[in-house]
């Protein structure tokens, strides 16, 4: 992958004749599937003509641009670096490419700092037919058509945004480990056990009921799109 700092201006890039619906898959921690449920649905939906995208946040001292080491990142040439993934491999943004993603970019900024990005995301969703993001915190900035937050019972990490942002979730995605009920501290229930849930088990990370539930909502937010665009 080629990294582009702060990549303004960029070239042109053809809009699509209609906004993008845009999709979001969070998590409530690391390692539970967020990037196979990401997965699953490219390749589950190909009618949709997905452009995939991963956000990652580096902490204190940890370059944007490359990931490693660094003091870059308290700087203001840094604030963010985004890169294209050009070939379907193992990485997360190769597999987005490996299921069918017309496009993959891997967005990094650091900690706290995800507004600086947002130029270069609506970028890629002014050239993208739709846009389906690994992220939790860029539905501080942006409402998504669909907000899905995958849910481990056996993981009891709880990121704070994943507690922030719990309860604007569409809808719960859990992944089934034989466990009944999580230990999550200063996590309510009312935050997701009324919504829609879906069971998933590794590897696959997806299931019919998953792909129609997101293709039904996707093709309301599109009728709701185009009546609104005739009442014009």
């Amino acid at each position: 992958m080629i990294p582009e700092h702060n990549p303004s201006p960029w070239p042109p890039t053809p809009s699509p004749s209609a906004q993008s619906a845009l999709v979001v898959v969070g998590g409530h921690s690391r390692n539970i599937g967020k990037t196979s449920v990401v997965a699953g649905l490219i390749q589950a939906l190909p009618q949709w003509d997905w452009t995939a995208m991963k956000i990652t946040q580096f902490g204190h001292g940890v370059c944007s641009a490359s990931g490693a080491d660094c003091d870059c990142c308290l700087a203001t040439e840094h604030p963010y670096a985004i890169a294209q993934e050009r070939q379907p491999s193992r990485s997360d943004t190769g597999r987005f490419l490996a299921a069918g993603a017309r496009r993959s970019y891997w967005l990094r900024t650091a900690t706290g700092r995800i507004e600086n990005a947002l130029p270069a995301l609506r970028h890629v969703r002014a050239g993208s037919r739709n846009l389906i993001v690994e992220s939790n915190s860029i539905v501080e900035f942006l409402i998504p058509d669909l907000y899905l937050v995958v849910l481990d019972f056996a993981q009891q990490d709880f990121k704070a945004s994943s507690r922030r942002f719990l309860n604007r979730a569409d809808a719960c995605i859990l992944v089934e480990r034989g466990i009944q009920e999580p230990h999550w501290a200063g996590v309510e229930g009312s935050d997701w056990e009324d919504k829609p849930r879906f069971p998933v088990r590794p590897p696959q990370y997806m299931t019919a009921a998953l792909a129609a539930f997101v293709n039904g909502r996707l093709l309301a937010a599109a009728a709701s799109a185009g009546s609104a665009g005739d009442s014009l």
